[in-house]
């Protein structure tokens, strides 16, 4: 009785250990083998790999604006704007502008804007009239003399100046010439007795180009109004 029980565990406990040697062929080891599934009865069956999901962009902090510092104003005074041309006449295509207001002569040859040149003209004492100026006979050099339109040399408000290039503007002593003694004064206040002046190389350039005939037109002075033939 005992040994047909012995026997009967005995063979018993061999099914389990044939099943479970079975299944362990069946398994892939978990470290190196393809993933499948066991269902009971039923091959293994493998399981294919999940995609890897795609990796979400790091989120970063938005920099902020910085704002932009104001740019320095400019010391620089800016430049006066080129003033419209005069209609008159002129004989030689010439055209000129004495504005008092800034203190510039501005030229234009046949329409065409060409040359801008500080000056200083007649002081409140002296002003230069405003009206059109025709140039006249020109002198390469020359005395001014105040005795010419009634004041003595020698009086307080005579005086006797050597100049160079002066082109006459009017026959009562008008004239545009080379000042280089007023240069700090030209394009900034007035100090002549009534002339133009202009520096040294200005002169010599309007000596050179411009005809008798050309028009001069003076604007904005403190100065009456100037009467052509006087």
């Amino acid at each position: 009785m005992f040994k047909k029980k012995s026997a009967s565990r005995a063979a018993r406990l061999t099914a389990i250990a044939v099943s479970v040697a079975a299944l362990g062929a069946g398994v892939p080891a978990v470290a190196s083998a393809t993933p499948v599934t066991v269902i009971p009865g039923l091959p293994p069956v493998e399981v294919p790999d999940l995609p890897t999901p795609p990796k979400l962009p790091t989120p970063t902090t938005p920099k902020s604006k910085e704002t932009p510092k104001p740019k320095p104003k400019s010391t620089t005074p800016a430049k006066p704007a080129i003033p419209a041309m005069p209609k008159v006449q002129t004989e030689t295509g010439y055209v000129a502008l004495a504005d008092d207001a800034t203190h510039q002569i501005y030229w234009w040859k046949d329409g065409e804007f060409v040359k801008q040149m500080p000056i200083s003209m007649g002081t409140n004492q002296h002003p230069t009239p405003n009206g059109v100026y025709h140039t006249m006979e020109k002198y390469r050099d020359m005395y001014m003399d105040s005795s010419t339109y009634g004041v003595p040399v020698d009086s307080p408000e005579g005086y006797r100046t050597y100049v160079e290039y002066a082109t006459r503007m009017s026959w009562d002593g008008i004239f545009i010439h080379a000042a280089p003694w007023s240069v700090a004064q030209q394009g900034v206040s007035n100090a002549s007795h009534g002339c133009i002046n202009v520096s040294t190389e200005n002169g010599k350039w309007v000596f050179d180009n411009v005809g008798r005939g050309t028009a001069i037109v003076v604007r904005n002075t403190v100065g009456g109004q100037y009467v052509p033939g006087s």
